[in-house]
């Protein structure tokens, strides 16, 4: 530079009260936070624009290199900008009009004191280049908080689902995880459950409640959601997941979230057996099917029992015995729907269940006896 930075310094130095008017009148406009920040710390922004002024000078003439601190420090700009909830196109426009504003202000200030145009162009091109290299590091900052941030919460949230999922859960503990993952904790919470292969059913899970948390338990794959007592939230659930094999736990306090996921599980297991075959399946809507077929052991053993008199006859006749004993306990013995149902005459009717009183005697005017077979039949069927 021909004319010393020195003089360049005292010029502009003179036009900072002007520099900032003309700033803070284009910040209010844009972001008008930023235009306030301005007013009410203007000895600090005037030391800064004295310090950059310095550092742009120094860079202009020696050619000096881009300062670790100063990285970190626009850096920081972007994290405490995540952190604020403020948008990081704001931040971006706060350079963009301050740079615009400040190369203003130098360019006439070194036109006053006789730069050479050529200087005026490096200088142009240092204040430019210097204000694009920490704009990056201000988005950069931005962006990796919002990433750890987001990390952050996912593990938090992660955290909050084994929380309620312990048994006993604690309701003071799963508050406290709560407010850690920043979830607002619901009266009531159900468990959605999709196949781990099944494609639509991962992508039904994408399209939950912003609130859902996901549930990450191999071979589970579902999420949490909130229990929406208002009307139509059942249904607009079903909308969501219709046509991918979803099960709905039964809605429960947030600390008895375990037992909900229990008897989705089995819901889930009855779906893939075709024993429940809605779409999607709620299990609110199946608890007596859930009873019975909690245990197959136990239904098998029951089967065995109470079927018992029927083994004495050949397996054909058996099979129709059975098949006649069912309808009977579905149809409370009304013969004529019997009849309709399984497609034979009523006096086959008449004479199958002759020959069942025949095996079981009194038995089938037992009313205990009676249950017993409409689990081990009826449900089991």
């Amino acid at each position: 530079m021909i004319v010393s930075s020195a003089a360049l310094t005292t010029a502009i130095e003179r036009r900072v009260p002007e520099l900032l008017a003309e700033a803070r009148e284009a910040l209010a406009c844009r972001v008008p936070d930023y235009a306030r920040f301005l007013v009410e710390h203007e000895q600090e922004v005037t030391a800064g624009v004295l310090a950059v002024l310095g550092r742009v000078l120094s860079r202009a003439q020696d050619g000096e290199a881009e300062r670790a601190e100063e990285r970190e420090f626009f850096e920081e700009l972007g994290r405490s900008q995540w952190r604020e909830g403020r948008d990081l196109p704001d931040l971006l426009a706060v350079y963009q009009i301050g740079v615009r504003v400040f190369w203003h202000h130098v360019s006439a200030a070194a036109l006053e004191v006789g730069l050479t145009p050529d200087a005026v162009a490096a200088l142009a091109e240092t204040v430019f280049f210097f204000v694009d290299r920490l704009s990056s590091a201000s988005a950069h900052g931005y962006v990796l908080e919002q990433e750890e941030a987001g990390a952050l919460r996912e593990r938090h949230r992660e955290e909050l689902v084994d929380v309620m999922l312990a048994e006993p859960a604690d309701p003071a503990a799963v508050r406290a995880a709560a407010r850690r993952a920043d979830w607002p904790v619901p009266e009531k919470v159900a468990v959605v459950l999709v196949e781990p292969e099944d494609a639509t059913g991962r992508r039904a899970l994408s399209r939950l409640d912003p609130d859902a948390l996901p549930i990450r338990r191999p071979p589970l794959v579902g999420a949490v959601v909130p229990a929406r007592s208002r009307a139509g939230g059942r249904a607009a659930l079903a909308g969501l997941l219709r046509g991918a094999h979803a099960t709905v736990g039964a809605p429960v306090p947030p600390e008895r979230l375990a037992q909900s996921l229990q008897l989705a599980e089995i819901a889930a297991r009855l779906t893939k057996e075709h024993l429940l075959c809605d779409d999607p399946v709620f299990v609110a809507d199946h608890l007596d099917a859930i009873i019975v077929h909690r245990d197959r052991r136990l239904l098998d053993a029951l089967g065995e029992q109470v079927l018992a008199p029927l083994e004495a006859c050949p397996p054909s006749s058996r099979d129709r015995l059975r098949e006649t004993l069912r309808s009977w306990l579905w149809h409370m013995g009304d013969r004529r729907a019997m009849a309709e149902e399984l497609h034979v005459h009523p006096q086959t009717i008449r004479y199958r269940l002759g020959r069942l009183h025949d095996l079981y005697g009194d038995a089938l005017h037992d009313p205990e006896v009676r249950a017993r077979l409409t689990l081990a039949l009826v449900w089991r069927d």
